[in-house]
């Protein structure tokens, strides 16, 4: 497994790149996905797989396809004992698919691309706690 320390370097690398959804390109443009995509392929290698197009809406209901995919390629980890360095999983209501993920900096801050925002470090505020559904941590590298 990568070390926290390195996730959240990079992670931190991304900060201010501006939210363009579906894109995964430090600098210039990237999505809460993309921005966990493009950690991804610095800390672990190449992408194991493309997402498919995807709905900006993180409010709609649906397959809960990335929870699948987070749950193929990473290691699933009780949601309330995240530590630096993992991914969260943010769901609007809890009959909706989760729609939005994070990169915990710690116990009260995370690293996430917001729509209408730059990539940014902020507080985990209880509205964040409140629609935290799920949490993983990167694999041991290939």
């Amino acid at each position: 497994m990568p070390s926290s320390n390195l996730i959240i370097a990079e992670a931190r690398a991304w900060i201010g790149t501006p939210y363009r959804h579906q894109a995964s390109l430090k600098g210039i443009g990237c999505d809460c996905l993309g921005l966990l995509r493009g950690v991804w392929r610095e800390v672990m290698g190449a992408e194991p797989e493309l997402p498919p197009p995807y709905s900006p809406d993180w409010a709609e209901a649906g397959a809960d396809t990335l929870v699948a995919a987070a749950r193929k390629h990473l290691v699933e980890i009780e949601h309330t004992q995240f530590v630096a360095g993992e991914v969260l999983l943010f769901r609007w209501r809890e009959t909706m698919p989760a729609k939005h993920c994070a990169i915990a900096t710690s116990p009260d801050t995370m690293i996430h691309a917001h729509d209408g925002a730059a990539v940014a470090e902020v507080a985990f505020r209880p509205w964040w706690r409140r629609h935290l559904s799920h949490a993983f941590r990167f694999p041991d590298a290939p």
